[in-house]
C-alpha cells in the first residue's frame, strides 16, 4: 500500500498538502456519516487505510518523519509523542480533527488507564474547556510518567495560560478599587439597604 497513493496526494507532497488531504478522507469517510448504511463497514476499512497512511507519512519511516503535523508530532498541537498505542493514536487523531465526543468514547472503552490515558483525558478536558479537570489530569500524568517531556510541557503550559487568566481577572473583582462598575454597584447596594427609595 502506498501512503500517498491513499491520502491522493502526490510523492513528496508538503505537511500541508498531506494534511488538506487526511483532513477531507476523514470527513469523508467518518463513521457518523454511515450510521444504519450498509456501506459503513467499507468506509470504517478505507478511514483505517488513510489513518495508517497519514501514520506512515507523517511519523513513520517516510521523510516526514518526527517532523510532521501528524498526531504523534508536536508541532500542530501541545501534544505529541511517538511512543503510543494506536487506539490512543485514534484519541489524538479526534482531539485534533476537534471530534471530542468519539476521543470520549474511545477513552472511556479503554481498560489501560496509564499516563498516557491520563493525559489524553486530561487534553480532552481541555479542548472542552474544563481548564480545572485539565491540569489536574495532566499532573496525574506527569506524577505516573514524570520522565516523559511531553506531559511536563503541556502541564506548565496549562499553568502559564492558567497564570495570564489570573493576573487580568485579579483586580477586576467585587473589591477592586478601580472598577467604576463595581463601585457604582457598592453604592447601590448600600443605599438600597439604608433606605426604601430604590
Amino acid at each position: 500500500m502506498d501512503p500517498y497513493e491513499v491520502l491522493g496526494v502526490r510523492q513528496g507532497a508538503s505537511e500541508a498538502e498531506i494534511k488538506a488531504a487526511y483532513k477531507e478522507l476523514v470527513k469523508k469517510y467518518h463513521p457518523d456519516k454511515y450510521q444504519n448504511n450498509p456501506l459503513s463497514d467499507l468506509a470504517e476499512e478505507k478511514l483505517q487505510e488513510v489513518n495508517e497512511a497519514y501514520d506512515i507519512l507523517m511519523k513513520g519511516s517516510g521523510k516526514n518523519a518526527g517532523t510532521g503535523y501528524g498526531p504523534g508530532s508536536s508541532r500542530g498541537n501541545n501534544y505529541g509523542q511517538a511512543r503510543t498505542t494506536p487506539e490512543f493514536n485514534q484519541v489524538r487523531r479526534n482531539i485534533d480533527m476537534g471530534n471530542l465526543q468519539a476521543a470520549e468514547e474511545i477513552l472511556n472503552r479503554t481498560q489501560n488507564r496509564n499516563a498516557e490515558w491520563m493525559f489524553l483525558s486530561g487534553m480532552l478536558s481541555y479542548r472542552k474547556g474544563w481548564y480545572d479537570d485539565a491540569v489536574s489530569k495532566v499532573q496525574q500524568a506527569v506524577n505516573m510518567d514524570p520522565s516523559n517531556p511531553e506531559y511536563s510541557q503541556a502541564l506548565g503550559q496549562m499553568m502559564n495560560v492558567g497564570q495570564s487568566y489570573q493576573n487580568t481577572a485579579y483586580g477586576r473583582g467585587y473589591n477592586s478599587t478601580e472598577d467604576a462598575f463595581c463601585k457604582a454597584l457598592q453604592c447601590y447596594c448600600c443605599a438600597d439597604m439604608c433606605c426604601d427609595c430604590f
